[in-house]
C-alpha cells in the first residue's frame, strides 16, 4: 500500500530539518546524533522505496544510499539560494528568516530533494513531494527542471516551472512567472517544450514565457505582464507597454 502524501512530505521535512535545524525545534547535540538521525531517515526512504514498489528490481538499501551520498551537493546548493535570498531581497534580515519564513526556500528544497531523487530514476516520490510545497507555496516546480545555483524566488505564489526547462545561476523569478510550453500534447512528452533561461536573469511578475526553443540570453530583464513565446539575446530588457489613462471626475462633470 503507498503511504499517504503527509507521510513522504514529513520525511523530506526531517530531512530538511536537519540540515538546518532553523526548521527544527531541536539541535543534534553531537555528530553521533546526526549520524543516527541520517540512518533514520535511510532506513524510511528505504521503506517508502518498497512500500510504493518503485522498480521491483531494485536493490532499495542501496538506492537509498545513493541518494544520501548525494545530500552534500544539495546542502551547497540550498546554501546558495539562502545566500541569493539574503542578498537579493532588502526585507530579509537573517538566514533564520529566510531558512524559517521564506516560501520560496521551502518550495526550493523540496524541489532540490525531489530533482535529486528524479535523477536516481525514482518515480512518483518526486512530484509527490513538489505538490506538497505546491500546495502550501502556491509554487509549482516540476522535478524535472533543471535549475543552477543562487536560485531566488521572491515572494513566489502562482510560479509555474514546467518539467523540461533549465534555469540557470543567479536567476531571479518574481510571482506569478510561468515558463511553460507552447501547446499540451502527449505527443511531447519525451521533447524538451518549456524554456530556457540563462544566468543573471530577472524575470518580473506575471511574465508568461513558452516553448522549448525558447532562450532567455543571460542578464537579461523580463518584465511584469510581458508574453514570450521567441528567444532573446543576452543583455536585452522586454517589458510590456501599457496605456494608463488617470481621469480626474470632478474636472469631468
Amino acid at each position: 500500500m503507498v503511504p499517504p502524501n503527509e507521510r513522504i512530505a514529513s520525511w523530506a521535512l526531517e530531512l530538511i530539518a536537519l540540515l538546518y535545524p532553523e526548521r527544527s525545534d531541536y539541535f543534534p547535540a553531537s555528530p553521533d546524533v546526526v549520524q543516527e538521525k541520517f540512518t533514520k531517515l535511510t532506513t524510511e526512504l528505504m521503506i517508502l522505496l518498497e512500500a510504493t514498489k518503485a522498480v521491483n528490481t531494485w536493490n532499495y538499501q542501496e538506492k537509498a544510499a545513493e541518494f544520501f551520498a548525494g545530500i552534500p551537493d544539495i546542502y551547497k546548493l540550498l546554501n546558495t539560494d539562502i545566500t541569493a535570498i539574503l542578498e537579493g531581497d532588502p526585507a530579509a534580515k537573517s538566514r533564520f528568516e529566510v531558512i524559517r519564513a521564506y516560501p520560496g526556500f521551502y518550495a526550493i528544497a523540496f524541489y532540490r530533494i525531489a530533482h535529486a531523487l528524479l535523477q536516481l530514476e525514482i518515480p512518483l516520490l518526486p512530484r509527490i513531494l513538489t505538490e506538497h510545497a505546491h500546495s502550501i507555496t502556491g509554487i509549482d516546480i516540476h522535478p524535472g527542471a533543471v535549475i543552477g545555483k543562487h536560485f531566488f524566488i521572491d515572494h513566489g505564489t502562482g510560479i509555474v516551472v514546467g518539467e523540461t526547462s533549465v534555469i540557470g545561476d543567479h536567476v531571479k523569478l518574481y510571482q506569478g512567472v510561468t515558463l511553460g510550453a507552447l501547446s499540451v500534447d502527449k505527443s511531447m512528452s519525451f521533447i524538451k517544450r518549456h524554456p530556457t533561461v540563462e544566468d543573471h536573469v530577472i524575470i518580473y511578475s506575471g511574465a508568461t514565457i513558452l516553448g522549448g526553443n525558447t532562450v532567455i540570453g543571460h542578464h537579461s530583464i523580463i518584465g511584469g505582464n510581458v508574453w514570450l513565446t521567441k528567444s532573446i539575446p543576452p543583455h536585452t530588457t522586454v517589458y510590456h507597454k501599457s496605456e494608463i489613462e488617470v481621469v480626474d471626475q470632478q474636472t469631468n462633470l
